[in-house]
């Protein structure tokens, strides 16, 4: 199997090396990201813009290429130019961060998944749900640092992709989002539909006494704020039952949400 993997945390993040440790053994793996940060960006292309293609290493020595692009552009790039032939599939992540419900369109680790998917090409977009409460600690000089603890997202990933080459993708399915907890009660797979949303959002401006800290925090020094805003987020805490954030927030377990790229409602006779 040909395996091209991507992100949009960009080539040098960490998950994208636990992704290629994850499948390595599965097949031939094309590492092709971003050359930075492309979070949030949905599936962003850069048609007709011209883009420099690098030949980088990853941590553990392994050659990969960054894309001075979007995470969508990475995806085509590697398998439209740099793969000597066409992917049999296409994982993005492991993403720094959770990528649940119907907001899951603006995430770029899930759109160059569906970038795949109209190349033909079936995908996996993974990420993990970091806990605050047990992924955010200190050192022994007391600085804060991120313990990305990608065991389980790593092991989920491989038995999914192992799955898939004895089975293939089910009828219907293009695209599997799979989130993995970070903090976990159970390591058993829950499938899910997508819930309603994952953020509940806020537009503050600099008279908002109360995220006032928030708000700041990009400013240079004595530039003026008083013509911007900022949107802020939180992330829902209540999901419906069977959703993909039920499994993560409430029972903390992984999910695994498949997915069609049509997004088409057929059904409109009583209408």
């Amino acid at each position: 199997m040909n395996i091209l993997i991507s992100n949009d945390d960009g080539v040098f993040a960490p998950g994208i090396l636990a992704a290629k440790q994850a499948v390595e053994d599965l097949g031939n793996v094309c590492v092709v990201a971003p050359d930075k940060n492309n979070s949030s960006v949905g599936r962003r292309l850069s048609l007709f813009k011209h883009l420099k293609i690098n030949s980088c290493e990853l941590e553990d020595g392994s050659p990969a290429y960054s894309v001075s692009g979007s995470p969508a552009d990475a995806v085509i790039v590697g398998a439209d130019y740099l793969m000597d032939e066409k992917p049999d599939l296409v994982i993005t992540g492991i993403n720094q961060g959770v990528n649940i419900s119907c907001d899951i369109t603006s995430s770029g680790t899930v759109c160059a998944a569906l970038e795949a998917v109209s190349l033909g090409i079936p995908a996996i977009a993974v990420s993990l749900f970091m806990d605050p409460k047990t992924s955010y600690k200190q050192d022994e000089n007391g600085e804060w640092y991120i313990d990305y603890d990608f065991t389980l997202s790593k092991k989920v990933l491989h038995n999914l992709v192992l799955k898939i080459i004895n089975d293939g993708f089910p009828n219907g399915v293009d695209l599997f989002n799979l989130n993995v907890p970070s903090n976990y009660e159970s390591e058993d797979v829950m499938i899910t539909h997508l819930a309603d949303k994952m953020l509940d959002k806020e537009v503050i401006d600099n008279t908002n006494k109360e995220k006032e800290d928030l708000f700041n925090y990009p400013l240079g020094e004595n530039q003026d704020s008083d013509d911007l805003i900022m949107i802020t987020s939180n992330l829902v805490q209540e999901y419906d039952e069977g959703s993909d954030g039920y499994a993560l927030v409430v029972e903390k377990r992984p999910s695994l949400s498949p997915l069609n790229a049509n997004m088409t409602c057929k059904d409109l006779k009583d209408w």
